[in-house]
């Protein structure tokens, strides 16, 4: 940490305050023993730790006060819509109440403090979408965090619940580390870890548990009956 630089005055302004002035004049005139030098030397020493606490104190809010006016976003907006192409042809569109971009920071990223919504599109056009409390836009990798009551649902009927989920759009991958629930037409299963792709044709499992329904085919029916 980088303390202010106290003045001799600023020292002297200190000392007189706590009356240590006269009481280290008087030890030189009156030639003290030596407990009582160790006395005035033990306040000089308080003074000192105290002063740089407080200076190092202030210098701290200083730094913390600049850092937060230079995270200021460049752009604020509501109810705003981003869309990502290829080829002019559409495959994701994020939106959400409100938007800041903080394109200006070392790490640049947009961010969506109050919800954010995201539908993609498969190569046939079919709609899955994810929904979550809070979203952020990692710029340079393209990678978004969803965080808070985070839903996916799938064209075909494909559900799936987690505290957390990443989208990694360049390679339109989708993962969390966190718990998941997941819940299908013939599968239901929950777990700490899954990724898949944007399809969910994909799939794997870190660690799960859960249930299969299994459908019987119509010649197995007859060789039953």
């Amino acid at each position: 940490m980088k303390p202010k630089v106290i003045t001799l005055s600023k020292w002297f302004e200190v000392f007189r305050k706590l009356n240590l002035v006269h009481l280290i004049l008087e030890s030189f005139i009156t030639k003290p023993s030596n407990r009582g030098l160790k006395y005035i030397f033990t306040n000089i020493v308080t003074v000192f730790a105290v002063t740089m606490f407080f200076s190092c104190e202030g210098y701290l809010s200083e730094t913390q006060e600049l850092n937060k006016r230079n995270k200021m976003p460049v752009g604020v907006a509501e109810n705003f819509v981003l869309k990502y192409t290829d080829s002019t042809k559409l495959k994701a569109v994020v939106s959400g109440p409100v938007y800041e971009d903080y394109s200006n920071q070392e790490f640049p990223y947009r961010e969506f403090p109050k919800g954010v919504h995201v539908d993609f599109y498969d190569d046939k056009n079919q709609k899955s979408v994810i929904s979550a409390n809070y979203g952020i836009i990692y710029i340079d990798t393209e990678l978004i965090d969803m965080k808070g009551n985070v839903v996916l649902e799938t064209h075909d009927g494909k559900r799936l619940n987690a505290p957390q989920l990443y989208w990694d759009r360049n390679n339109q991958w989708i993962f969390t580390e966190g718990n998941y629930i997941f819940t299908s037409p013939d599968l239901n299963m929950k777990g700490v870890g899954i990724d898949f792709n944007k399809e969910f044709t994909v799939v794997s499992s870190h660690g799960n548990t859960g249930t299969a329904v299994v459908k019987e085919s119509e010649e197995t029916g007859k060789e039953k009956q």
